[in-house]
């Protein structure tokens, strides 16, 4: 393998420009004010966990983790995700905090990929986890506060697909009994979306036509309040019942909310995560074909650290959301202004561009002119803006005389 350039970097890692990661903290800023809005503390966690706690429980695959070993030769991982860590801390340093826990977070995570289109190794989430509610109430704050951060990130159009582990795994298990092989392979077509690879594998199974056609009939369960009706129908399992239930008692919080206009029942849902043990959702904006969220609910994660409890939460795809407004109009951008001065007029310059730095909406730049210098080449555009060696100003002041 040749040793890599100076300027080369990671495969699935990448550089934010000043723009760029101007516009990524502005998304970041304003969605955590809308979680600390509705009552959620952010944690900070470190980078670094250990592999045979977070690592494990994180239910990232074992080949996408970044492990490395410290002094002592004890394996370590680079967070996959933020779940398991914020467990982790509520079930140790948050241990007698009474329940529920709102906690929030801003953080990259890491994972291997294999030179899949769009999928990077370092990106960016911002996301709230709510601890210790069990109910539907609980599912659908975290949802309606998914939507309500997606608004406040700037995201103008999108949906949200809800679903339930709980249906699918019913449905399997009351259709294809001892037939783990065969529920496998399903999950893993509705997990990528292979709805043609779902069609073939169920005509593979040798099954009935009368299972063929109810196995086939949920890829046509989406849409509004009526799937949760059509969905009773297609199975009689208590789990996928109960599944249901659950779903539509949290479409009924949602329409209390005001938000159920923005959420698509989709029973093909199942989560990219195993950890997830009732409803997941996810949210998708126009024009791009990767999630901007997912979340759902994980029931038995923080057992594995010593202290069960129920729990829910959610995830923004801080980046992708950055692809999203990035195609967009987004807010007014603050003006600059270059204040230029000689040694001799220093303190009075300086003053001024303090006072430009105390108004909202200004930026202001100094630069000291050289012995002999009057000003600079300043160029005009056609919108007003002048133009300094390639940055854009909307004022240039001087204090030269």
């Amino acid at each position: 393998m040749s040793k890599p350039k100076v300027f080369e970097k990671p495969t699935g890692v990448k550089d934010y420009l000043p723009e760029a990661a101007a516009k990524l903290r502005r998304i970041e800023y304003n969605v955590m004010q809308c979680m600390e809005r509705w009552g959620y503390r952010e944690i900070i966690t470190p980078t670094l966990e250990y592999y045979d706690t977070v690592g494990v429980a994180s239910s990232t695959e074992d080949k996408k983790l970044f492990k490395l070993l410290d002094r002592n030769g004890t394996t370590l991982v680079m967070r996959s995700d933020m779940t398991a860590p914020i467990a982790r801390v509520a079930s140790s340093l948050l241990k007698e905090h009474p329940f529920p826990l709102r906690l929030s977070y801003q953080a990259n995570v890491f994972r291997a990929f294999e030179a899949e289109a769009g999928r990077d190794a370092e990106f960016f989430q911002t996301g709230v986890e709510l601890i210790g509610d069990a109910s539907s109430e609980a599912d659908a704050e975290v949802i309606a506060l998914a939507i309500a951060c997606l608004q406040a990130a700037g995201v103008q159009q999108f949906k949200i697909a809800l679903g339930h582990v709980g249906f699918l795994n019913g449905l399997f298990q009351e259709t294809l009994q001892q037939r783990q092989d065969a529920q496998t392979a399903l999950k893993a077509c509705l997990l990528s979306r292979d709805y043609v690879g779902y069609r073939e594998t169920i005509k593979s199974l040798g099954l009935s036509r009368e299972v063929q056609q109810e196995l086939e009939g949920i890829l046509r369960l989406r849409g509004g309040q009526e799937i949760c009706n059509q969905a009773r129908q297609v199975t009689k399992d208590p789990v996928a019942q109960h599944a249901i239930a659950h779903l539509c008692e949290i479409w009924d919080v949602l329409e209390a909310y005001g938000v159920s206009e923005h959420v698509l029942i989709d029973l093909t849902m199942i989560g990219d995560f195993s950890y997830y043990t009732g409803m997941t959702f996810e949210g998708y904006a126009a024009d791009l074909g990767f999630p901007v969220c997912s979340g759902g609910r994980y029931d038995n994660l923080l057992a594995q650290f010593g202290r069960p409890a129920p729990a829910t939460g959610f995830g923004l795809k801080t980046n992708r959301i950055l692809e999203v407004i990035g195609k967009s109009k987004t807010e007014e951008a603050p003006q600059r202004v270059l204040i230029v001065y000689t040694e001799r007029h220093r303190a009075v310059a300086l003053a001024k561009a303090r006072e430009y730095r105390s108004r909202e909406g200004f930026i202001a730049e100094t630069r000291l002119l050289a012995d002999g210098q009057k000003g600079l080449n300043e160029v005009r555009q056609a919108d007003g803006v002048l133009q300094v060696h390639g940055s854009r100003y909307c004022d240039i002041i001087s204090f030269t005389e």
